[in-house]
């Protein structure tokens, strides 16, 4: 980037005095110009968008055999990612967007890195391994979760980001991406609150998933969570029902 802006201010100096040079001076400017725009803009997620229809299923399971197939085109999508860290002229919804898929994306990785396993627990220190390279800086996945996208004040994040195990929110089949993101994390968070396999509820008792117990807070900042639950459940939750947390399942979601 640097390069790009000496470079922008030393040639026309250097051809300023030539009148014929006008026309040069202008192609160069114009160049840089787009340059500077493309650089600045978020990034295209075309290409994981691809990988998830191809091998994630409407039901959220995955094809973990059919992603190793296409490992070069999932690595060709974490470049993009490792060159393009958000800035902060971009929105929120551009950075929430680009850093759960990021956090879905590496996961996959993470998966086939491994592959076959039976479990994403079966992997030493999963959410630990800073083996996520982004702009010269190096992450783990509790890096992205825990110290960028739970900072943002969005608990529907919790539906979007997928832990590779049966229990986790699906593994949407389609990328996350800045315009649709309000709509896709609504609909995300209506069909985990609703997904039997997920959680039970009833009128007077909820045995629910151990998500809303191990990040409270952030679903408690709007309300309790009958308050949360509420909001997305397709059956009114009496505000003094029992609250009970169903076993988690870290089996593989395939």
């Amino acid at each position: 980037m640097k390069n790009y802006l000496l470079f922008l201010f030393v040639i026309p100096t250097m051809v300023f005095s030539n009148s014929n040079n006008t026309a040069y001076l202008y192609a160069v400017s114009e160049y840089f110009n787009e340059s500077l725009e493309a650089w600045s803009q978020s990034v295209n997620h075309d290409v994981w968008d691809d990988l998830l229809q191809k091998h994630v299923s409407e039901h959220g399971h995955v094809n973990y055999e059919g992603f190793k197939t296409d490992e070069d085109k999932l690595q060709d999508y974490l470049n993009i990612l490792k060159t393009h860290a958000p800035l902060e002229s971009w929105t929120k919804n551009e950075k929430l967007a680009y850093w759960i898929n990021a956090y879905n994306a590496f996961t996959v990785k993470l998966i086939l890195d491994n592959y076959p396993v039976k479990s994403i627990k079966d992997i030493k220190n999963p959410w630990d391994q800073e083996f996520i390279i982004i702009a010269n800086k190096t992450y783990s996945l509790g890096d992205i979760e825990h110290k960028i996208l739970r900072k943002m004040n969005e608990p529907r994040i919790h539906f979007a980001i997928n832990c590779a195990s049966y229990s986790c929110p699906n593994l949407l089949n389609v990328a996350y991406k800045a315009d649709t993101l309000d709509n896709q994390l609504d609909v995300a968070a209506r069909h985990f609150v609703n997904d039997t396999s997920k959680n039970t509820i009833s009128k007077d008792a909820v045995e629910i998933s151990k998500i809303f117990d191990w990040f409270s807070g952030d679903f408690k900042s709007y309300g309790s969570i009958i308050d949360f639950l509420n909001s997305y459940s397709t059956i009114k939750i009496n505000t003094n029902a029992k609250v009970k947390y169903k076993d988690y399942n870290w089996s593989l979601n395939k």
